[in-house]
């Protein structure tokens, strides 16, 4: 057994993982980072990354597809497309490796040690990690864990075979016929319209009363006229049963229904990977199933520090990045801690969500005076210019000072938006603010000055 010691040792090469890593070696601090498999964790390798490749891919497939039927308002026709999926995929992995051979880069250039292997966590200070050169232990000063997550089973459909997780059906080397989507969140919505796009057959069982029910039905509704738009069925309020002979069974309120599907893809949310590798027997104070930390992302013992996935919702990349810097930080002794008052979330359906801050009925049931203004993107030159007109930009505001509170918009190219929506909250913008800041034209992004001014009862264009 080889015996190894650090400062600072990192569990998890995720994306929280690693920048808590690079940045405890910027400060000078001897850091070791384990992870199993390559660096990026779950969103460069098999998620985040992945999934927007396929997307674009799909939607460039189904621009083309669309020109072949002759029906294009630009003029375009084509013949009648087809695509070579593996070699798509090929192509996605090709940019998952340029960028996790990045992440090792910077890792090595910020002098952290990375070792590759299965590490499990002895006590607060030490892990033992087999590696294929056998087993090494590794002691610290400070333990950061950063495990992140893995998609949760459903005991009526586990994984295997025709059962997909996204990992699986983001590798898949044909277009399946026909494809089944077991939750409406944005994982199985991303997934499951890049598959219609590019020729299959889609069905979405949603057990709740709508999809994306984390947030209200005014964001969702232009994603599920889109999805229609597109062939796909949507069936809510129905709960998956169990897949065999090639049919998925689902409960509704009328009756079973049985849905041809060549593959199944479950995507119901995700689990925080704490038991698998020795987290739990630390014996660290939890909320429900998350690590529970503070401020400074530290847990209850000391010297032992958690980011990430394992503490929680939301499971983001950019939340567990900005708690991978303020670990790092609190370790090397500066005085960091959490003070964000807004953290972004995307979801890459079509068209595009992209939220910030509170929601209209969050607003208002914390505060009386909480107001909204709108403006639709079919007011929107550059959005009619781009022929996709559905969506809008909304600010939630304080009716009297205009303090922003919220900014949410759906619609195509809408995820550029995140980080002018999260500046505005996190330096405490007023609808004026925004409404005098001159926005370049033509461009979507017109439509938060619109959308401002309208809070403002001083619109323009609308």
């Amino acid at each position: 057994m080889t015996d190894l010691s650090c400062k600072v040792l990192v569990l998890g090469a995720g994306p929280g993982g690693y920048v808590c890593a690079i940045r405890a070696g910027q400060a000078g601090l001897d850091t070791i980072i384990v992870e199993k498999a390559a660096p990026g964790g779950t969103c460069l390798n098999v998620g985040c990354i992945p999934s927007k490749a396929l997307i674009h891919a799909a939607e460039q497939f189904h621009a083309v597809a669309e020109a072949a039927t002759g029906n294009s308002a630009l003029g375009i026709t084509t013949a009648s497309p087809k695509i070579d999926l593996s070699k798509t995929m090929g192509w996605k992995d090709g940019i998952v490796r340029q960028l996790t051979g990045g992440v090792g880069g910077l890792l090595r250039k910020a002098g952290v040690r990375k070792i590759e292997g299965e590490a499990r966590i002895l006590d607060g200070k030490t892990i033992e990690v087999r590696t294929a050169e056998g087993l090494s232990r590794i002691s610290c000063e400070s333990l950061v864990i950063a495990t992140g997550s893995v998609p949760i089973e459903v005991p009526s459909l586990p994984f295997g075979s025709n059962i997909l997780s996204s990992t699986e059906a983001l590798s898949l080397q044909q277009v399946p016929e026909t494809l089944a989507i077991v939750g409406g969140g944005y994982i199985g919505l991303e997934i499951g319209t890049a598959y219609a796009k590019l020729g299959a057959k889609v069905t979405i069982v949603e057990a709740k009363a709508q999809i994306l029910p984390q947030y209200d039905a005014e964001l969702s509704k232009p994603v599920l006229a889109r999805l229609k738009a597109l062939g796909v069925e949507v069936h809510l309020n129905a709960q998956a049963a169990g897949y065999e002979n090639g049919v998925l069974r689902a409960k509704t309120a009328v009756g079973e229904l049985k849905i041809a599907a060549r593959k199944v893809l479950v995507t119901v949310g995700r689990r925080p990977v704490i038991a698998e590798c020795g987290v739990a027997d630390l014996g660290l104070d939890m909320q429900g199933r998350y690590i529970k930390i503070n401020g400074k992302c530290q847990t209850s013992m000391r010297g032992v520090y958690a980011i990430g996935d394992v503490t929680g919702e939301p499971m983001l990349a950019h939340r567990a990045m900005a708690q991978g810097e303020i670990a790092a930080a609190v370790i090397a002794g500066e005085a960091a801690n959490w003070d964000k008052r807004a953290i972004p979330a995307v979801c890459f359906t079509d068209p595009e969500i992209v939220v910030v801050g509170q929601l209209p009925e969050e607003a208002r049931a914390v505060n009386a005076e909480a107001a909204v203004a709108t403006y639709p993107l079919r007011a929107n030159g550059r959005a009619m210019t781009l022929e996709r007109t559905d969506g809008f930009v909304r600010i939630v505001h304080e009716k009297a000072s205009g303090l922003v509170l919220g900014i949410q918009a759906v619609g195509a190219g809408v995820s550029e938006f995140a980080g002018e929506f999260a500046l505005a909250l996190e330096m405490c913008a007023t609808l004026t603010d925004i409404a005098a800041t001159i926005h370049a034209h033509p461009t979507l992004g017109e439509t938060v000055q619109e959308a401002a001014l309208a809070g403002l009862s001083k619109a323009l264009h609308a």
